[in-house]
C-alpha cells in the first residue's frame, strides 16, 4: 500500500514526502540532498495546492497551524472608497496591494479585511509608534479578540499579532505557518533583502499590502500580489480627506550665495567632465560616489556638491519666508520638513521649535508629539522621521523647505496634514530655490503624482449590498482555502 504524501512546514520552507503522483507539483519542488526529500518555498503554499487540486493529486496538509477565528467586529460605517478597496482585494482572491493616501483609512480597511477573513493574522508595521496605534485600534474593533505584540520588548503569542518589520523578520521561521492572513503596513519596506523573509517564509494564503505610494515593484507583486485598488489624495479631497491646497514658492539665492553656488557647481562639474560621469541617472551618481573615494580631487568635488546642495536647501531667503509663513499661520498646527538635520537644528534654535530627528530619544520624541497633539507645542520641525508612521491629525499646515526627488516622500509629507476635520483646509507650502538642482528635484517628486485613467461615463445603480455585510463575519464567504 502506497504511503500518503505529506506536506510539512520546516523553518521557512515546506517539505513534500514521499513524492506524490502527477507532474504539476514538480514545478514548485527542489530536491534537497541533505534530507533526501523535496522542498517547496513556503510562500508558494497556496499556488501549490491550487495547482495540484487541478491535477487531482492528493496531499495531506500538516504544514498549516493557523486557526479560524470567532470574531466580534465593532466597526464604524466605512467610507465608500474603503468598501470599494475591500471588494477589490476580495476579487483579487485576497492577495493584493491597496494604495491609499495617508489619512484615508488604510488601517480600518485592514480591520475590515480581518473581519471578512477570520483567520489568525499577522500585521507587520515599520515602527513601534505604529505598532501601538494598531494595537489600540484593533482592541476597539475586536474587543474580545486575542491581540498581542512582537517588538519593543514584547514577545506575545496571539491569534492576532502586531509586529515591527525587524522583529517579524527575526522570527520569520517560527511565525511562517501560524498565520493565515498577513497584512503589511507601508508594504514598500518589504522589498529589502532581510525583511522580505517575512513573506517568503510564510504560507499565509491571504495577504494584504497597504501603502500611500508604490513604485513598480515586482518583488512586492511576487510576495503579496498586484495592486488591486488605488486612489490619489485629490480624488478623496473633501470627502474622506480634508480639502487641501499646494503652494509652491520660488525663492532666489542672494548675490553672494549665487556666486558661491555657481562656483561650487563648476568645481564639481570639472571633475565629472574629466571622469566622463553624467549625474542624470542612479548609475551616474553611483559612479560619482565611487570616484570621489579614490582621490583628493574626487573628495573635493563631492564636498563642493554637498555644499551647493546645503546652500539651496538652507538659503537665507527660505528662512526669511519661513518666518513670514509662521507669522501668517500663528494659530495653526504647523509641521516643517527639511532634507537635512543641520537645517532642522538651525530652525529649532532660531525659532524655538521642538526638533525631531533620528537622534531624538524615544521618550523625548513621544513628549514632543503629545505636546503637539494637545497644542502645547503648535509647531514641530523634522527631517525625515515624521514622513511615515506618526499619527498627527491636528496638523493642518506643512512647510517643505527641502526634500528628495521621491514621490513617496512627497505624498507622505502631504499626508501628515490630510486627516479630515470639520471645515479643515490643509495647506502645503513647498519652497524651491530657483536656478538650482532643487528645481528638477521638486518636479520629479510632485510631477509624477498618480493620475487616474478617465473612465467612460455610464449610468449605473449604486450597489450598497456589500456595506451591511461588513458588519457581520461570514467564515465561508469566498474563502476557497477553508478545506485545506
Amino acid at each position: 500500500m502506497a504511503r500518503q504524501t505529506i506536506l510539512s512546514y520546516d523553518r521557512g520552507t515546506l517539505i513534500l514526502h514521499p513524492p506524490p503522483k502527477g507532474k504539476l507539483w514538480l514545478d514548485f519542488a527542489t530536491w534537497d540532498d541533505r534530507i533526501e526529500k523535496f522542498r517547496i518555498p513556503a510562500f508558494e503554499y497556496r499556488r501549490f495546492f491550487e495547482t495540484i487540486q487541478a491535477d487531482k493529486t492528493q496531499v495531506l496538509d500538516r504544514a498549516k497551524s493557523f486557526k479560524v477565528l470567532d470574531l466580534e467586529f465593532d466597526g464604524f460605517e466605512p467610507f465608500e472608497h474603503q468598501i470599494e478597496a475591500l471588494n477589490a482585494w476580495k476579487r483579487a482572491n485576497r492577495r493584493a496591494v491597496i494604495v491609499l493616501p495617508t489619512g484615508a483609512g488604510k488601517t480600518f480597511l485592514a480591520h475590515m479585511a480581518i473581519a471578512q477573513t477570520p483567520r489568525s493574522s499577522l500585521i507587520v508595521v515599520p515602527t513601534l509608534d505604529l505598532m501601538q496605534q494598531w494595537y489600540t485600534g484593533l482592541k476597539k474593533s475586536f474587543p474580545r479578540a486575542d491581540i498581542g505584540l512582537l517588538g519593543g520588548g514584547s514577545k506575545d503569542e496571539s491569534d492576532i499579532l502586531i509586529s515591527t518589520y525587524s522583529s517579524a523578520a527575526i522570527y520569520a521561521e517560527k511565525l511562517g505557518n501560524l498565520y493565515g492572513l498577513q497584512i503589511f503596513d507601508e508594504c514598500h519596506h518589504l522589498s529589502g533583502d532581510f525583511l522580505r523573509t517575512i513573506a517568503e517564509y510564510s504560507i499565509a494564503p491571504y495577504r494584504l499590502g497597504l501603502t500611500a505610494t508604490l513604485d513598480d515593484n515586482r518583488e512586492i507583486e511576487r510576495l503579496i500580489g498586484k495592486t488591486a485598488y488605488r486612489k490619489a489624495p485629490k480624488e478623496l479631497s473633501g470627502s474622506a480627506l480634508a480639502k487641501h491646497r499646494i503652494e509652491r514658492i520660488k525663492v532666489e539665492l542672494s548675490k553672494q550665495e549665487r556666486i558661491d553656488y555657481d562656483q561650487l557647481i563648476e568645481d564639481r562639474n570639472q571633475f565629472l567632465r574629466k571622469k566622463g560621469i553624467f549625474l542624470g541617472s542612479l548609475q551616474g551618481w553611483q559612479q560619482f560616489v565611487k570616484a570621489s573615494a579614490f582621490s583628493k580631487e574626487g573628495r573635493a568635488a563631492m564636498i563642493a556638491h554637498r555644499k551647493a546642495r546645503a546652500l539651496a536647501f538652507g538659503t537665507e531667503a527660505k528662512i526669511r519666508i519661513l518666518a513670514e509663513l509662521l507669522a501668517k499661520h500663528h494659530q495653526d498646527r504647523v509641521l516643517i520638513f527639511t532634507n537635512d538635520n543641520l537645517t532642522v537644528y538651525r530652525i529649532s534654535k532660531d525659532f524655538l521649535i521642538p526638533a525631531i530627528t533620528h537622534q531624538t530619544k524615544v521618550k523625548e520624541r513621544h513628549y514632543f508629539l503629545e505636546a503637539f497633539r494637545s497644542g502645547e507645542f503648535p509647531r514641530l520641525v523634522s527631517s525625515r522621521v515624521l514622513n511615515e508612521g506618526v499619527d498627527v491629525p491636528e496638523a493642518n499646515v506643512a512647510i517643505v523647505l527641502s526634500g528628495t526627488g521621491s514621490v513617496r516622500e512627497y505624498v507622505q509629507r502631504l499626508g501628515r496634514i490630510l486627516r479630515k476635520g470639520e471645515g479643515k483646509l490643509a495647506l502645503l507650502y513647498e519652497l524651491v530655490t530657483q536656478n538650482t538642482s532643487e528645481e528638477s528635484t521638486a518636479r520629479r517628486r510632485s510631477g509624477q503624482e498618480y493620475k487616474p485613467k478617465a473612465k467612460p461615463k455610464t449610468k449605473t445603480k449604486k450597489d450598497n449590498s456589500n456595506q451591511a455585510a461588513l458588519f457581520k463575519i461570514d467564515k465561508q464567504e469566498g474563502l476557497s482555502f477553508d478545506d485545506l
